[in-house]
């Protein structure tokens, strides 16, 4: 079914790329989870076979990948590990939406493209335990202050995916003399900027997703990139979908174990495998079912926003349509997701459980995607808003 969506010999090329680190990426998968050990080793391959720049436009040494190609690219290597991924994706999407909005100064774009052509990794910071989800409308506790021709930053973030690598943070923090959120571009050098080891959890448990803490950090006035013109300091765009893709890539990974472990699992109660009973032929198909039903929103929503994108100068309606389709992606991949991975442990049976055995992994890192925004809850809700015109 993913061969339907395969466009250009681009995209072709790019598959085959991260085909051949497949292997090496899902070597350490199983260690890397139990161990809470972060997978240097993956991105950096990554990097060497220039990844982290594949939505950085072609003008600025990149290649140019929109939104869709990417999402391509990133259920690809979601199948073959979540949190190598999970943490990379974030890369992909900071630059693609940074690029395509166009939303810094021109200087600070071709800089900063210099250093994401050598194989920078960046993430946006948004999320503090103080304001719980920056989509829902809380005031950073992180604050930015002027003192001469530099900005001193005070804060600490959560959620900073990726931190072991991150060459660069995009920090949202409160501005009070203008009483506006502003982005700010940190090198991880910066003084005063440090990473606690915080992330413990039973999902996603390598993307060292651990806190930022920003002491005194001072940066240069041009390191304010943004002061953005919504009042989260988030936004939900198009490059959001580079998220939903990587759990479709999990749910793919566990298809594809139920599948064969059904082909060739043969109980001495049964003649042949187990592949020949009625139950679990009703799984698999139902697995395929909702994997064509995610695939097919996320593409189509992917390629909605592209061609809206396109035509530039976006009446209300049509953006409102964008952020829906985005929204109801996300929404429809993640639980579909969950359900995926629930039906291929029935196939499997007990086995799942095992510790040895992916898909107790798969089971939990699916549901880290809850927690991705939007939530599910802001989906409905916009939903309704727009249904009934509020």
């Amino acid at each position: 079914m993913k061969e339907l969506f395969i466009k250009t010999e681009e995209q072709r090329k790019w598959l085959e790329k991260l085909g051949n680190l497949e292997q090496s990426i899902k070597e350490h998968a199983k260690e890397n989870d139990e161990q809470s050990l972060f997978p240097h080793g993956n991105i950096n391959k990554l990097r060497e076979i220039g990844y982290t720049k594949v939505t950085l436009p072609k003008e600025y040494g990149g290649e140019g990948f929109n939104v869709y190609d990417a999402i391509l690219l990133q259920e690809t290597l979601g199948s073959y590990d979540g949190s190598t991924a999970l943490s990379i994706g974030w890369t992909l999407l900071t630059v693609g939406d940074v690029y395509e909005t166009k939303s810094w100064p021109k200087e600070k774009l071709a800089d900063f493209a210099k250093a994401v052509e050598k194989g920078a990794i960046i993430n946006k910071i948004v999320s503090e335990v103080i304001t719980g989800s920056p989509i829902r409308g809380g005031r950073p506790g992180t604050s930015a202050v002027k003192k001469g021709n530099k900005w001193v930053i005070n804060g600490r973030k959560a959620y900073a995916t990726c931190s072991p690598e991150l060459d660069y943070f995009l920090v949202t923090a409160w501005i009070p003399e203008i009483e506006s959120p502003g982005n700010f571009l940190i090198h991880k050098d910066a003084a005063g900027l440090s990473i606690e080891e915080t992330w413990d959890t039973v999902a996603m448990k390598a993307t060292g997703s651990h806190d930022l803490v920003l002491e005194n950090v001072e940066v240069d006035e041009s390191d304010l990139v943004e002061i953005p013109n919504y009042q989260t300091g988030f936004k939900l765009n198009g490059w959001l979908l580079i998220i939903p893709a990587t759990y479709l890539g999990i749910a793919q990974a566990a298809r594809d174990y139920a599948v064969e472990f059904a082909n060739h699992h043969s109980p001495n109660s049964i003649q042949g495998t187990i592949a020949t009973l009625p139950n679990v032929q009703s799984l698999i198909g139902e697995i395929d079912l909702l994997l064509a039903q995610a695939r097919f929103t996320l593409y189509g929503a992917a390629q909605s926003y592209i061609e809206l994108i396109n035509k530039g100068n976006l009446a209300a309606q049509e953006a409102g349509n964008i952020v829906n389709a985005v929204n109801v992606a996300k929404y429809t991949v993640t639980n579909n997701a969950i359900a995926i991975v629930d039906k291929a442990m029935r196939v499997v049976g007990a086995k799942s459980l095992q510790r040895n055995n992916p898909l107790q992994r798969y089971y939990r890192d699916v549901r880290a995607g809850l927690h991705n925004p939007p939530m599910d809850d802001l989906t409905i809700k916009k939903l309704a808003e727009s249904a009934l015109k509020l």
